[in-house]
């Protein structure tokens, strides 16, 4: 099992970033790609977890260990994947999910994207109690999404655009479109990136 790759941040694309290590660069996938954009061509330690199936090897990468925990244990819920769970991550912090989940929240797991009631429920069945053994604190229950973190999400997607090449005329054009998603930077560049191939 590989627990953090050491290594160059060499590219950054939607869903992933190329780690470059000793002349190796690891495809690692992650939540928020572009929240790497500040360690471009810098080395910077990525938190990991090896996922593996018999048609399936992948590498999923996390600032922070505690983000990485939150994955590891939402794989473990029967009907969340790797992909379901970044999308998760991508959307807000791990206290968050956690101060949901200690506080039986359905409302707030359900606006994760394809988390329907019946998950919610599986959620905070399988991971009540757990989390915070996991060192991830719970901090009073907050509302889903808060302003602050769309704000500091559609900053991200904007710098991220940016480095696409795109001009900021164009893409405040499309962020206009956008805003009133509570989404990740990730999930913002895709929309935005959608709508403008739209143009």
């Amino acid at each position: 099992m590989i627990a953090f790759v050491d290594g160059k941040v060499v590219e950054i694309n939607t869903e992933s970033i190329v780690a470059e290590v000793n002349g190796i660069g690891y495809l690692i996938y992650c939540a928020n790609p572009f929240s790497f954009q500040r360690y471009k061509n810098q080395t910077v330690k990525v938190f990991t977890y090896q996922y593996v199936r018999e048609d399936w090897i992948a590498l999923y990468g996390f600032e922070t260990q505690e983000e990485r925990a939150l994955f590891v244990n939402l794989l473990a819920v029967s009907g969340i994947g790797p992909k379901g769970a970044l999308a998760i991550l991508a959307a807000c912090r791990p206290d968050e999910v956690a101060a949901a989940v200690e506080n039986e929240d359905e409302r707030y797991l359900t606006k994760f994207p394809g988390v329907g009631k019946k998950t919610a429920r599986q959620m905070i069945l399988d991971l009540k109690g757990k989390l915070t053994l996991l060192g991830i604190s719970t901090p009073g229950a907050e509302q889903a999404m808060p302003e602050n973190n769309q704000h500091q999400a559609l900053n991200e997607a904007v710098e991220a655009l940016k480095s696409l090449g795109y001009a900021e005329r164009e893409i405040q054009k499309v962020v206009k479109q956008i805003t009133e998603d509570n989404l990740g930077a990730d999930q913002y560049v895709k929309k935005a990136l959608q709508l403008m191939m739209k143009r």
